[in-house]
């Protein structure tokens, strides 16, 4: 029996509907679970949530293969399919839920996402500061089942048409190279 390494991250970025398309197509990444961390309430509903009065962000959570996707290459991946220089929005969502925030699971990761943050400022990527987040991983809460899979089930919707597309186009274009394969 192979003895492989799984690692397990938490990005938010907008709507988790958004985070999770894009990194359900990245090689190395197993399993991606969309849900809420963040906030200072126990087993939030999504209603409650987007309230904005729980205080958790729209996240996913991830696990992966280490030794075929970096933590770093998925933070650059992160970084680069959404928006880190909103406070608490992301394009037409908004509030504290869609917040751009980092959760990490070691001293490694924390170190490394203050790393990435650092160069993406030194080569002045983004032309506003970044304010992404950066914290501990704390309780992370699984969505309700009808958001998992929700780009994969609903590719019609308009949402998933004018929001989500342009992310996972613009991950096919940039990180082509990290693609899983059909």
């Amino acid at each position: 029996m192979e003895n492989k390494k799984v690692e397990v991250a938490t990005f938010a970025g907008g709507c988790f509907w958004c985070t999770e398309a894009v990194f359900q197509r990245v090689a190395g990444v197993e399993k991606v679970v969309s849900g809420f961390t963040g906030g200072n309430i126990k087993n939030p509903a999504y209603r409650e949530v987007i309230s904005g009065r729980t205080g958790h962000a729209e996240a996913i959570q991830l696990h992966f293969n280490p030794e075929i996707v970096s933590y770093e290459e998925l933070l650059n991946i992160f970084f680069s399919t959404h928006d880190p220089t909103t406070l608490n929005r992301q394009q037409n969502d908004v509030g504290t839920q869609y917040r751009s925030a980092v959760f990490y699971h070691s001293e490694e990761q924390k170190n490394t996402v203050q790393k990435v943050i650092r160069q993406l400022e030194e080569e002045e990527v983004f032309s506003d500061p970044i304010v992404t987040q950066v914290g501990e991983a704390k309780e992370f809460y699984e969505a309700e089942e009808e958001h998992h899979n929700y780009y994969n089930s609903h590719p019609e919707q308009p949402y998933c048409r004018v929001i989500i597309d342009p992310k996972v186009q613009k991950l096919r274009n940039k990180f082509a190279d990290k693609l899983k394969t059909a």
